[in-house]
């Protein structure tokens, strides 16, 4: 099927393409979609000869679509469907050119526009080329001073098509990695979510070298702590692997594990792009704690300093609170699952327990322990030590799915305000402190009725 058949296949290209004469282009990522046979639903159109606002008006309201501006000097209308999945992003071209325009983007391969009328490629860079070849390829490296952000761009598309680099762009990166403190936080914060989202994200993670030490600098002291008798790899690629092996848990996973890593409950990304910087994350608490005692590497509470330093780091580059939450839950929990299934003795008190505070995180901080587990082979690490921990993490898995089935929220026996009235106390640290005590008595089953919970405040006064 040719470019101009799929145009025709597209429902809101075909309309488009049927009731407006004057030229249009489709350019950018939905190219590439149609070219990688994948689904298309953000769509960029060139607009040409004539009034761009107009048409964008006129062809929201052919679509009953809503029309947003996004920039009125540079004339980038978006229109957002009913069904809130389909988007289009009109513009005219840059000094009324096509060709300008093309020629002022990043990559080869996203500097192609496809004549909605004729279904004729615009190729002036090679671009097809490069995509059969599967290189990412700049058009310039003025391109990349002017938007220094395209840097980071290339290793989000590596991560998520798994095209390989050119070298002049690794050495552009490399060397002008400090330009990217010239682009805004969020812009970052949402090239690096792409990133994270892609199946081959820990390819570009090991080949960003100075700039992810730019965005995280966290990076350079991952890379300053060797291999030991637990770990075959130094902190920083060990980092990077369980990010790797995050994502073939999830290949492996049932259909019911992954729809939940799908979900999207905060941020705009799946729970899964989440965990897997969670992943990349989880053992930076290690550099600050990190001792050699008789010989052998200690990294005491790595796991509550790490959740700790995520906070912050984190907010720097504008994660939202549940975001944060969530990513300095999964690091200060990582051990957590290999604990609970290496007691003395596991029952399902103890698994239940564990459900209960983990809550919908359950499968989540499982997958980091198990991608933890995976990535760690030193030489005091046998194949046995290994399946026994995976075994033991996936019976947890399953207990959960079984239970989660059926489970009921815990109920809330006292509130902060019932607890002040009842004891006449006033608000203060005592109280928070009383609260996270009692919940976790809940958790343990040793608080079960209002009574129990009353008396339970009681013996804490």
């Amino acid at each position: 099927m040719n470019l101009l058949d799929k145009i025709k296949n597209d429902e809101i290209l075909n309309y488009i393409r049927c009731n407006f004469d004057n030229p249009l282009y489709l350019v950018g990522g939905a190219v590439r979609d149609f070219l990688l046979q994948n689904p298309v639903y953000d769509r960029d159109l060139i607009v040409c000869d004539t009034d761009v606002k107009n048409f964008s008006k006129l062809l929201a309201l052919k679509l009953d679509a809503t029309f947003v501006s996004l920039d009125e000097e540079n004339n980038i209308y978006r229109l957002v469907l009913k069904d809130k999945i389909n988007f289009l992003d009109i513009t005219e071209p840059i000094q009324n050119s096509l060709e300008k325009d093309l020629m002022r983007r990043d990559f080869t391969i996203n500097a192609l526009a496809v004549d909605l009328h004729t279904g004729e490629i615009i190729d002036l860079s090679n671009g097809i080329v490069d995509f059969n070849n599967k290189q990412i390829n700049p058009i310039s490296e003025q391109n990349f001073y002017d938007d220094p952000l395209r840097m980071l761009r290339a290793y989000r598309f590596q991560a998520n098509l798994g095209f390989v680099i050119s070298d002049k762009i690794l050495k552009f990166s490399d060397k002008n990695s400090k330009l990217i403190h010239n682009c805004a936080k969020e812009r970052i914060n949402y090239e690096m979510m792409k990133l994270f989202k892609g199946e081959f994200a820990h390819e570009a993670l090991l080949n960003m070298g100075k700039l992810l030490e730019e965005i995280l600098p966290v990076t350079i002291k991952l890379k300053q702590v060797p291999p030991n008798s637990h770990h075959h790899l130094d902190l920083f690629h060990h980092s990077v692997e369980t990010v790797r092996q995050i994502n073939n848990l999830y290949v492996d996973a049932s259909k019911e594990v992954q729809n939940h890593l799908d979900t999207v409950d905060f941020g705009g990304f799946s729970r899964l792009t989440h965990l897997k910087l969670a992943a990349f994350l989880h053992d930076i608490g290690k550099f600050s704690t990190w001792k050699i005692i008789d010989g052998r590497h200690r990294f005491i509470k790595h796991d509550d300093v790490g959740a700790k330093m995520s906070v912050e780091i984190l907010k720097k580059l504008c994660f939202s609170n549940k975001q944060i939450e969530y990513i300095s839950a999964m690091i200060k929990n990582h051990i957590y699952p290999s604990s609970v299934i290496s007691s003395p003795v596991v029952n399902e008190k103890i698994m239940m327990r564990f459900i209960r505070k983990m809550e919908l995180n359950s499968i989540d901080v499982i997958f980091l322990a198990m991608a933890d587990r995976l990535s760690a082979r030193g030489p005091e690490i046998s194949d046995d030590i290994v399946n026994k921990n995976i075994e033991g993490l996936s019976s947890l898995l399953n207990f959960y799915l079984e239970k989660s089935k059926t489970l009921e929220p815990l109920p809330v026996l006292l509130n902060g305000n019932d607890i002040m009235k009842i004891f006449n106390i006033k608000p203060s640290p005592q109280l928070g402190k009383i609260l996270n005590e009692l919940h976790e008595a809940q958790i343990c089953g040793e608080v079960i009725t209002k009574n129990d919970a009353i008396n339970f405040v009681k013996t804490l006064l």
